[in-house]
């Protein structure tokens, strides 16, 4: 097992001016070493009595323990102790750390986003393509799912990303998960097949409304005033571009809007499985666990709903819509291989960077999107539309910001 880092800080937060850094031996410190101790040890190294900084050693692992202690007149404050996994993503201040340290992994990194939007513009078209002649979103959607799974088991099988061992409570855990995975992308889906692929992803921009929603329901996280206010411009421009779309009916407008409920009661979900367990997945395993579950999930009820679509008759009254067989096929497999990789992409992205970074990527891969979607399938828009769009898109990239925005500790 990798070994666990444990930052211990005052119940206070700790001074911002640095402290100096002592290389004690174990023998001198060890994590058991009492404030008595460490009183006596920072006066031979005069220390200040106002800001002792020491580093610790673990006898057990090459664990490194860092600690900041704040005495006052010699009465000591409590002290918190949180664990950390050293190679997993943290939170938003180590990752912005992170970041700021790697300047090397920029090119990579430009990179990996430019792939993340690429395979994004990709997927859409063809999924577009595939399901304005083959309308039945849950046998398309089955279909991706089944590449996602080949895919995850060649991953797996080749030894290129470590295999979980899932437990029947990690299961029990994960199950929840993937159905509201299943049912976030088969309404996306159904939406894009009803409606322009621009205007699915302007009501998709209403996710981080439900964001605060659940999280406030379900994990009692209460949103500071700037992540409200930064809703405002996100619903209100949703609706001015729903008023003005031209390729709007209902059946896509809903199920687009409840692809947003379902895709970020997943998040908060899984927010809160990775938090409960103590041995919990990395992102890309668990993203691969529910791919796996959604197929097995999906297959069968997409039979159930939509019957056998792979019948000759079907494919040859797409093939009379303006795609071949041949077409179809390769285009739907396309859709396929981008639909998985994109999302294995993006979350490789998120263990590189902080949440708050990949948040505002995820908002420029929306406006690439749409952009590129009302280009390439000559989308009539309007320009009360286009403003609609634009504030809600804007809202978004609000939000991520307002996200970095952190309360003032209270005085004690």
């Amino acid at each position: 097992m990798q070994s666990t880092a444990f930052a211990l800080s005052p119940s206070t937060q700790c001074l911002r001016p640095p402290c100096r850094s002592l290389n004690l031996k174990p023998s001198q410190l060890s994590p058991s070493t009492s404030l008595e101790q460490l009183d006596n040890i920072s006066s031979v190294h005069k220390l200040s009595r106002n800001t002792y900084c020491h580093t610790l050693y673990s006898l057990n692992s090459n664990a490194k323990i860092s600690a900041c202690f704040l005495f006052s007149n010699q009465r000591y404050d409590s002290f918190k102790v949180r664990a950390a996994q050293p190679a997993a993503p943290g939170p938003e201040s180590a990752g912005e750390v992170l970041e700021s340290s790697g300047l090397a992994r920029t090119p990579q990194l430009g990179a990996m986003f430019g792939i993340w939007y690429l395979l994004n513009i990709y997927f859409n078209i063809y999924n577009k393509q595939v399901l304005k002649v083959y309308p039945f979103p849950a046998t398309v959607t089955a279909f991706q799912f089944a590449c996602g799974t080949v895919m995850i088991i060649l991953m797996w099988a080749l030894n290129l990303y470590p295999r979980p061992k899932i437990t029947r409570s990690q299961l029990a855990a994960i199950l929840p998960l993937a159905v509201a995975h299943t049912m976030g992308n088969l309404l996306t889906n159904i939406s894009i097949g009803r409606v322009a692929v621009s205007f699915t992803h302007t009501i998709k921009a209403m996710e981080p409304f439900f964001t605060v929603l659940f999280s406030a329901l379900l994990l009692a996280e209460r949103p500071n005033i700037w992540v409200v206010s930064s809703l405002v411009p996100i619903v209100g421009g949703v609706a001015l571009a729903s008023f003005t779309e031209a390729s709007f009916n209902w059946i896509g407008f809903g199920s687009a809007m409840a692809s947003n409920i379902t895709n970020q009661s997943r998040n908060v979900l899984s927010k809160k499985f990775m938090v409960k367990k103590e041995e919990s997945l990395d992102n890309i395993n668990l993203f691969s666990v529910i791919t796996i579950i959604s197929f097995i999930l999906l297959l069968p009820s997409a039979i159930l709903l939509e019957g056998v679509k792979f019948s000759p008759s079907y494919l040859q009254s797409a093939a009379n819509q303006g795609l071949n067989i041949k077409e179809l096929c390769v285009r739907s497999l396309l859709a396929g291989f981008c639909f998985h990789t994109y999302q294995q992409v993006s979350y490789m992205i998120l263990q590189m960077v902080s949440p708050v970074t990949h948040a505002v990527g995820n908002c420029v891969k929306r406006v690439v999107v749409i952009v590129s979607s009302v280009i390439f399938f000559q989308t009539p828009v309007s320009p009360i539309n286009s403003l609609g769009t634009a504030v809600a898109l804007a809202g978004v990239f609000l939000y991520s910001r307002a996200k970095r925005i952190k309360p003032k500790p209270k005085a004690v």
